[in-house]
């Protein structure tokens, strides 16, 4: 990570052109690559013809694209899928193994982008299919690594980590300036009346745009506003009122709830005044 913090933006930007056009020209079935990024790099949209199985060892990713968002915190990984044009943003310094997957690789690749948690084995074999040494290049070690990866992938099991913006042009105007100011006191009602419908009328079209309930988006989407804010260093207890939370134990229990650890098990933040 120290050889990053010294490398420019320019640079930084070169050598993902030059990870892009490893990817394109690869042979193999799969095609891996460790990466490491220094604490706030944005990497901007692109894509690429085959899919993206990414591992965040450290640091949380963001990826974004106009489907909506997804955030990768450690333990996690997201599958994301070929001709996906998307955006990646680091919250803190991240180390990425990445598996670039080709469509002949899998008898069924999964269509959607989709956040995983990963179990310890698929954790191992994915350290060890991206390992940097290159004794391991094409051995049969390395062959029977990366099928039993393949195998794995299908196994691991969803986790709520995206934040899908609906289709609907209002729903989704209604989203987008939520994410701009995002608070806790977010009422059906509201919305409802906001587009001239039911309460009913509406949460059956939210949940079919998005796939869950206003509830659960809303949470996922104070998630997401807070984690570049903590990853910043900026304290619990600001970031949590911020966000229109009565007290720091109800925005702890919600990040709990939603990654499974409070939030200093993520990033060093200053103490709650």
């Amino acid at each position: 990570m120290k050889a990053l913090q010294n490398m420019t933006s320019v640079e930084l930007a070169k050598l993902h052109v030059e990870r892009l056009a490893a990817i394109e020209a690869a042979s193999e079935p799969v095609h891996t690559i460790p990466s490491e990024y220094p604490s706030g790099y944005h990497v901007a949209a692109h894509r690429h013809s085959r899919a993206q199985f990414v591992y965040a060892r450290t640091g949380v990713v963001m990826v974004s694209s106009r489907q909506g968002r997804w955030m990768v915190p450690p333990e996690h990984a997201l599958w994301i899928p070929a001709g996906l044009d998307h955006s990646v943003d680091m919250l803190g310094e991240v180390t990425m193994l990445s598996a670039y997957i080709s469509s002949d690789a899998l008898v069924a690749l999964p269509e959607a982008i989709r956040v995983v948690g990963l179990t310890d084995l698929a954790r191992a074999l994915i350290i060890e299919a991206v390992s940097p040494s290159g004794d391991l290049k094409g051995s049969r070690r390395q062959r029977l690594v990366v099928a039993l990866l393949l195998e794995e992938i299908s196994r691991l099991p969803d986790r709520s980590l995206g934040l899908p913006i609906p289709g609907d042009a209002r729903l989704a105007g209604l989203c987008r300036a939520f994410l701009a100011n995002p608070t806790a006191r977010l009422l059906i009602d509201d919305w409802a009346e906001q587009l001239n419908m039911s309460r009913r009328a509406f949460t059956r079209a939210f949940r079919r745009e998005t796939g869950i309930s206003l509830s659960t988006w809303r949470q996922q989407a104070a998630l997401f506003t807070a984690l570049p804010r903590l990853a910043a260093g900026q304290p619990v207890t600001t970031v949590a009122f911020d966000l229109g939370y009565e007290s720091v134990a109800a925005f702890t229990t919600m990040f709990k709830r939603m990654l499974g650890a409070p939030p200093r098990a993520y990033f060093r933040v200053a103490e709650p005044n």
